[in-house]
């Protein structure tokens, strides 16, 4: 198929479309910048707080390295990469798995909770300042509403 005859075929955003689009992308880099600073000044990036916020919620805060990158929504390899770096820093350790001979379990570390316990107070004042506060109750229930639609980006 030719270039042209692909783009003849492309539904095009229309101007209410495209400021939409346009505007959710500025939201969401805003508020990721804003936060990302906010927790570089306690020495986490907002990747290292989701894997210790989210290892910390699970049993003996552990998970296998699968479970770890479908719940964050990361390749197995992204993960594995950015777990070495946070294991080079104490945050995490591995474990073997011994029910997959080639997976291995992340383990939050002492550490890595004591660190996570520090930042939690600087992290959700910035959640609440660059985010929450500043959005009224009606609006965070729409953005919850649209979020559920919009989960499943392979659909």
């Amino acid at each position: 198929m030719s270039k042209k005859s692909s783009a003849e075929n492309v539904r095009w955003l229309n101007p209410d479309e495209e400021r939409a689009w346009r505007a959710y992308r500025r939201m969401v880099v805003a508020v990721q910048a804003a936060t990302a600073r906010d927790l570089a000044t306690v020495g986490l990036s907002e990747p290292d707080y989701e894997v210790l916020s989210t290892l910390s919620e699970r049993p003996d805060h552990t998970s296998t390295l699968r479970e770890q990158a479908a719940k964050m929504r990361w390749s197995r390899s992204r993960l594995s990469r950015h777990a070495t770096r946070m294991e080079a820093r104490g945050l995490l350790r591995r474990a073997p798995d011994p029910a997959d001979g080639r997976g291995c379990f992340l383990v939050l570390t002492d550490h890595g909770l004591d660190t996570l316990k520090n930042a939690a107070p600087t992290h959700v004042a910035s959640v609440r300042r660059h985010f929450i506060d500043r959005l009224p109750p009606e609006d965070l229930s729409a953005l919850e509403r649209i979020t559920r639609k919009l989960e499943d980006v392979e659909g």
